[in-house]
């Protein structure tokens, strides 16, 4: 039996068009590399390098057992690294290490235009993980690359110069940006952002958590990543009203915060609001979280449509996360009465504490109760206490243990604000007043260049709650009792600065570095708010100013605006495609000197060629004979001996004008 040898390598494009293919998939792939598994990223660098070799050595191409068996192998391998092969993360990786495999076996033109289409696909990909302005310069960058490697596939016999194809491929990518920048504008947008895909499950939250226990907000504060943007109508509040509401927690385990059970009759509570309606809109950035963050306390007007209030007063999604960046409007009050009664069933659920927990703090709280006192002196007693006690504003607290509560109020005595907020709602709920945590932000940064506020993660935050009857839910800040500098000047100033990240240290918050951040963040933010953010709201907005006030003038608008850039730019291809009569500036100067002999006697016959009119005027003008036999030749070198178009001799033109030039300044009329 005679055993068939793989086939040689026998590539369809020519080496140095292969090698372009190479380093263009390359550079598709490389952002990619980062997010795969470490088996996967090596085999996507050696099936490119082997390739690569395989082309400029002439090697034998793999054959097709070998490529099943690592079809396969690729297909279980990534499912085990991550449980499936669909969703964002395992789909992205699976596509990228198939493009690799792509190349053993580029053997026809359809498979390199495949391999082609498949890289555009690729570029899709990137917006998955990040929607930046890097990543559109750098994807811009890539289509144009990738249009290159199209127009090399496309060009029979070798391959093109560099210089040629790039102005090509980037004249294509350049003529296709005005339809490109119409559609965006005009294209009715539909709800939601275009970039998402089912987030893997394992996929990492940033901010704030669905819970709170000691330390896990201080080690937020470490963090120098943009929570949200918040760009306001006309008034800002004051610094000690710019409470961001977040998740509330109304079940205690000893240690840790949770929302917990809710009674199944709890709605969204009455509130009154007072005082000057502050309008806002916010640049929310992806927190793979159900919350919407909202300045303490939001109106139930202007919600957005796919958002909701619930029990706790908290703006949350109806369904899904915030997965994508998102830009939404609200109208808030700072002041407010929330629901000023409660039924026997909520008041019982919100004054409940495990019984065997912080024993000196419950023993506190009911001496308090005992000496006659009510809830607001309870209060009042409670933020005497952090005031007048040894208490230390730190991020770096001691470990704590099971009753965490007992050991900081009574031991430690240094906490960060979860601290303060979990030791005050429990001393709350042991002298019988209902009480809760709000987690959110608090304060923001002034931007120094545009004209919004920065809320950033080192701004996280977290306060009480306690309901007191007739008066509601009042809002209890003992952080800012122990440290009220932390909400009139934000955490820089309130902290020690051998205990702060180097982002939050005034002294370094000045010169150059910080300058360009500030330019590059509203940079940023301009590109949030025009292109990430321009859903049905904003393009709404920008049309009415237009005058394309509902969607039958925009769908017109945008009929007629496209066929007319269509229109343009066939007729642009269309005379570029058309015959050129080349006229170039030596036969313009040979009809010069034609004009100047005539006008000097001299005209050439009709049937007589520039040789011999050249001939002639010698015998006639011996003077001028070797002027006009030098000029008449390099005008026909450069005319009829050069190749035409681009591949023209350049040298051989000067010399012709030259030549052609020096005769006509001789010839006198």
């Amino acid at each position: 039996m005679i055993r068939k040898s793989p086939r040689p390598v026998v590539d369809l494009l020519p080496r140095v068009a292969m090698l372009r293919l190479l380093a263009v998939l390359t550079i598709v792939l490389t952002p990619h590399l980062p997010r795969l598994p470490i088996w996967a990223a090596a085999l996507v660098v050696v099936l490119i390098g082997w390739r690569a070799a395989a082309a400029l050595n002439g090697w034998r191409m793999l054959s097709g057992a070998v490529r099943v068996v690592l079809t396969f192998s690729a297909f279980a391998g990534i499912y085990a690294s991550f449980g499936r092969v669909s969703g964002q993360t395992a789909g992205v990786a699976l596509i990228t290490v198939m493009a690799a495999l792509k190349l053993t076996e580029l053997r026809a033109r359809r498979d390199t235009m495949v391999m082609v289409f498949l890289m555009y696909f690729l570029l899709i990909t990137h917006f998955l993980f990040s929607q930046e302005i890097w990543t559109a310069a750098y994807l811009l960058v890539c289509a144009t690359l990738i249009t290159g490697v199209l127009i090399d596939a496309n060009h029979p016999g070798g391959g093109l110069a560099l210089r040629p194809v790039l102005n090509l491929a980037g004249g294509m990518v350049l003529r296709a940006l005005p339809l490109m920048l119409l559609i965006f504008v005009l294209f009715p947008r539909i709800p939601g952002p275009i970039w998402g895909l089912p987030a893997d499950s394992g996929a990492a939250r940033s901010g704030l958590s669905d819970s709170m226990a000691p330390g896990e907000i201080s080690s937020l504060i470490q963090s120098g990543e943009t929570a949200f943007r918040v760009r306001f109508d006309d008034t800002v509040p004051a610094p000690n009203a710019r409470y961001w509401r977040g998740p509330v927690f109304s079940r205690f385990d000893g240690r840790k915060w949770d929302p917990g059970f809710r009674p199944s009759e709890d709605g969204v509570p009455s509130a009154e609001l007072s005082g000057p309606v502050i309008r806002y809109e916010v640049v929310l950035e992806p927190n793979r979280a159900r919350w919407l963050f909202a300045l303490d306390l939001p109106s139930r007007f202007g919600l957005p449509q796919d958002a909701e209030l619930n029990g706790d007063y908290q703006l949350v999604l109806s369904q899904g996360e915030v997965r994508e960046r998102r830009l939404y409007r609200l109208q808030s009050q700072v002041q407010y009465r929330l629901q000023p009664a409660m039924s026997a069933r909520q008041r019982e659920w919100l004054t409940r504490l495990p019984r065997t927990s912080n024993p000196r703090t419950a023993a506190l709280a009911r001496s308090w109760r005992a000496q006659g006192l009510g809830d607001d002196a309870i209060v009042r007693e409670a933020l005497r206490r952090y005031r007048e006690q040894t208490f230390y504003y730190t991020l770096q607290p001691p470990a704590l243990g099971r009753d965490s509560v007992d050991e900081f109020l009574f031991d430690t005595r240094r906490g960060f604000c979860e601290h303060y907020a979990s030791s005050f709602a429990v001393l709350m709920r042991a002298a019988g007043i209902p009480a809760r945590i709000v987690t959110g932000y608090q304060g923001g940064e002034k931007s120094t260049v545009g004209d919004y506020w920065i809320v950033r993660q080192s701004d996280a935050h977290a306060w009480t709650e306690v309901w007191i009857e007739g008066r509601g839910w009042l809002r209890i800040d003992p952080t800012a009792a122990v440290a009220p500098e932390r909400i009139e000047r934000g955490i820089g100033e309130a902290l020690a600065s051998d205990d702060l990240p180097a982002f939050l240290n005034p002294a370094l918050r000045s010169g150059l570095r910080f300058d360009l951040r500030a330019r590059w963040d509203w940079l940023n933010a301009q590109w949030n708010y025009w292109v990430l953010g321009y859903g049905p709201e904003l393009q709404q907005a920008v049309l009415s100013k237009l005058g394309l006030v509902d969607w039958r003038r925009m769908i017109i608008a945008l009929t007629v605006l496209l066929s007319a850039a269509l229109g343009v730019l066939g007729l642009l291809l269309l005379r570029r495609a058309a015959p050129v009569n080349r006229e170039d500036e030596a036969l313009k100067l040979w009809r010069r000197l034609q004009a100047r002999l005539a006008r000097a006697g001299l005209r050439q016959a009709p049937g007589e060629g520039p040789i011999d009119f050249a001939a002639r005027v010698a015998r006639i003008r011996p003077d001028l004979a070797t002027t006009i036999r030098e000029a008449a030749a390099r005008y026909l070198a450069a005319r009829y001996l050069q190749p035409p178009n681009d591949a023209a001799d350049p040298s051989a033109d000067r010399t012709a004008r030259q030549a052609l030039s020096a005769a006509i300044a001789r010839v006198k009329p």
